[in-house]
């Protein structure tokens, strides 16, 4: 579905690919618990306490090493997610050992942990969506919480199992509270599930398909836990589902942090381009993948992101911008343009001048852009409105909402200077490049109208180290060039 039919019907549009995931995932589920719903098992219960227990042992460590490389990376939302997966595997443990006849007789703490180990890990599960996890200022501060609340339900379990039979058994299976507590659970899965389906039709990551299933069928075992007994045989399938649902979401969430890059504090003497690159690698794999797939759309994106993310960071150290400032600039740098991942490539790529409908496609990538990163989730308040401001002017005839001065941050007019100077300097499809004195002479007599003046003059000065100066535009450069409407599409 195409932009224009998106403006028609996003809502349904937005919807529907996602759910058509969704529903494909949970077919496998579907019918395993279809299958074994009304047939009853008998396995000895020495078998249910070693394998749920040995794989709650094991899925406990793993979580638990997943938070300890996240937190070296200070990766706030990773320790989140190994929090979650460590506290459900340790509620799985005693939901194991409290299995009736093997040490203990009839007792509710069984049905107790195993209703309660889904809700509570998708519940932390959710909170990895607040943006002040995704780079708090020390994420091993999370990691002792995420230790001390394993121990406190290590020492809660203990003494649970002491006394098993006297915990009631609820929720009862099917019950009201049973019903209530799977919607709960099953509504922080399902938007976890949203946002990851998002991802994946935008990065094409068979790994975050992955995370996708996983979190369906994590649906899946949590209504087969809720609604049956442990003699029934989806009662055993749930907990199949339950196992591969965990590995399915938190090996990938694994992998990408193997590979990711621990990012430095900035020092005085921290080059832009170290900067920029530092912000890049700790963007994850989610968006590194999108930032790779808007490469291959459109090869001349890549190399101006990073160029015009350095060129910023420099004009903000020229300005005086604090620590903090320079590293959301530079990000907002490195993402400006990932909205132009929904322009059509027939108009993305025209060797010509743009209709005014085609234009008028162009002109919202900015505010797509905004729209896919607060999807994604994690990031600042400041970077969103760089990625979909960084068209805007100070006359308020930019775009995409045509802002007026007072509401264009300095970082905002900075990177609007970098953008358009990197641009035009850049030879693309439609047109050759321009000279750097031809499109800094361009700035200058936008200046008041379009570019910020401070912005200008601190270009002046970076462009005054680092390059010699060079011949003004000829007569042929002029008439092979745009308009300036599109000169920096």
């Amino acid at each position: 579905m195409g932009p224009m039919a998106m403006n028609r019907l996003p809502w349904l549009s937005r919807v529907l690919p996602v759910a058509a995931i969704a529903a494909a995932a949970g077919v496998v589920p579907g019918l395993l618990l279809a299958a074994t719903a009304g047939h009853h098992v008998m396995i000895a219960t020495s078998a249910h306490v070693a394998v749920v227990g040995a794989a709650g042992a094991l899925a406990a460590g793993a979580a638990t090493g997943m938070s300890v490389m996240a937190a070296r990376v200070n990766d706030g939302r990773a320790v989140l997610l190994g929090m979650a997966f460590s506290v459900m595997a340790t509620m799985l443990v005693v939901h194991a050992l409290a299995t009736p006849g093997v040490w203990l007789g009839e007792n509710g703490l069984m049905q107790l942990a195993g209703a309660l180990n889904i809700p509570a890990g998708a519940t932390i599960l959710a909170a990895s969506a607040l943006p002040a996890l995704q780079r708090p200022r020390d994420a091993r501060t999370l990691l002792w919480i995420q230790l001390a609340l394993v121990a406190a339900l290590v020492a809660a379990g203990t003494l649970a199992l002491g006394g098993a039979i006297d915990v009631p058994e609820v929720p009862r299976p099917a019950g009201g509270a049973a019903r209530v507590l799977f919607l709960l659970g099953a509504g922080a899965l399902a938007l976890l599930a949203w946002r990851a389906g998002r991802t994946y039709l935008l990065t094409r990551r068979l790994s975050d398909l992955f995370v996708t299933v996983g979190l369906v069928w994590l649906i899946a075992g949590q209504y087969g836990l809720l609604h049956h007994e442990m003699m029934d045989a989806a009662w055993w399938a749930a907990h199949a589902l339950e196992v591969a649902g965990v590995g399915l979401v938190g090996i990938p969430a694994a992998l990408d942090i193997r590979y990711a890059v621990a990012s430095r504090p900035l020092v005085g003497d921290l080059a832009p381009v170290h900067l920029v690159a530092d912000e890049e690698a700790f963007l994850g794999g989610r968006v590194r993948a999108l930032m790779m797939r808007l490469a291959d759309k459109d090869p001349s994106t890549e190399d101006h992101t990073r160029r015009v993310a350095t060129l910023a960071v420099q004009i903000g150290e020229e300005l005086g911008l604090p620590e903090r400032r320079l590293r959301l600039l530079a990000l907002g740098g490195l993402l400006h343009d990932i909205g132009k991942l929904a322009v059509p490539d027939d108009i993305l790529k025209k060797p010509a001048r743009l209709s005014d409908d085609e234009f008028a496609v162009i002109r919202r990538h900015p505010a797509w852009g905004r729209e896919l990163l607060a999807e994604l989730g994690g990031f600042a308040p400041l970077v969103l409105r760089l990625v979909e401001s960084h068209h805007e002017r100070l006359d308020a005839d930019g775009y995409p909402h045509r802002q007026p001065a007072s509401a264009l941050e300095l970082e905002i007019r900075i990177l609007t200077v970098a953008d358009a100077y990197d641009a035009l300097t850049d030879e693309r499809i439609y047109r050759p490049a321009w000279s750097p004195s031809s499109a800094f002479e361009l700035l200058v007599r936008e200046t008041g109208s379009a570019f910020d003046s401070r912005c200008v003059t601190a270009l002046r000065r970076v462009l005054a180290r680092s390059a010699p100066p060079q011949p003004s535009r000829t007569v042929g450069e002029q008439l092979r060039s745009p308009a300036p409407r599109e000169a920096s599409r």
